[in-house]
């Protein structure tokens, strides 16, 4: 099996015109999508159950053969981790979403106004809707990215105060990879997704982000002034996002 794995891979890459090679894992056809960089100083895999494929980063001194037979190596560990995946959701009447943590059933009903309105209902918090019904899952997704703004906007200026910071621009926007990013322009960047997680990730997010003002690295020195601002537990935090962030990813994909 390994060496027909090698195979497989090894043709797919000797010919520039084939493309991506492609791997058979356990009856589906993944994608393997392989960067050289400067930077890399060992071969690094992921397994991207959102886009279903595997990327591989390596150094630009490293043979090919050796990325082949680390995925090779990786076979079953790549299988477990598609296979485990969450299941995306569609959002429709019925179905449910998280906001700040909770969850929420869609209730959609034509004599309901076309804003969505965030309701307390016999069975715990609804979004409510009309407008056409198969434009719900759109409109859901776009209310939150406009609840996530002002959300966010107060967590960053209450840390920007408390660290002595003039509160940077705040851009939002999907990243797959990421959830936020501060540049050295002055803006930090959030993934709206966040919005859907319990307050104390998405704080935990920008806190880091907001530590990042002063030091720009994951030095020593930043870790403590990142637990100089945060007030929760950023071990939880990044313990949470670990296990819940593919579901957070999927929704609405």
């Amino acid at each position: 099996m390994l060496d027909r794995l090698k195979t497989i891979l090894s043709n797919s890459l000797s010919d520039p015109k084939a493309g991506d090679p492609v791997v058979d894992i356990e009856g589906q056809q993944i994608p393997v999508r392989i960067k050289r960089t400067r930077q890399a100083r060992r071969i690094s895999m992921r397994a991207d159950a959102i886009r279903r494929e595997i990327r591989i980063t390596m150094p630009v001194y490293a043979p090919t053969t050796a990325a082949l037979d680390f995925v090779a190596q990786k076979r079953q560990w790549i299988a477990t981790r598609f296979e485990t995946a969450p299941v995306v959701a569609q959002l429709v009447h019925g179905s449910h979403i998280a906001f700040i943590g909770e969850r929420h059933r869609i209730v959609w009903n034509n004599s309901h106004s076309r804003r969505v309105r965030r309701l307390t209902g016999d069975q715990g918090f609804e979004l409510h809707l009309g407008g056409p019904e198969e434009m719900v899952g759109q409109r859901i997704l776009r209310w939150m990215r406009e609840e996530a703004r002002p959300i966010f906007a107060g967590d960053i200026s209450e840390y920007c105060c408390k660290a002595g910071e003039t509160p940077p621009q705040l851009a939002i926007g999907d990243p797959r990879s990421r959830w936020g990013s501060c540049s050295s322009r002055g803006t930090i960047s959030l993934s709206w997704r966040l919005i859907m997680a319990p307050a104390f990730v998405r704080r935990s997010v920008i806190a880091h982000e907001v530590a990042h003002m002063r030091h720009m690295d994951h030095s020593p020195a930043f870790y403590a002034w990142f637990d100089e601002l945060f007030e929760g537990d950023r071990r939880a935090a990044d313990h949470w996002l670990k296990a819940h962030g593919t579901s957070l990813q999927l929704v609405g994909r």
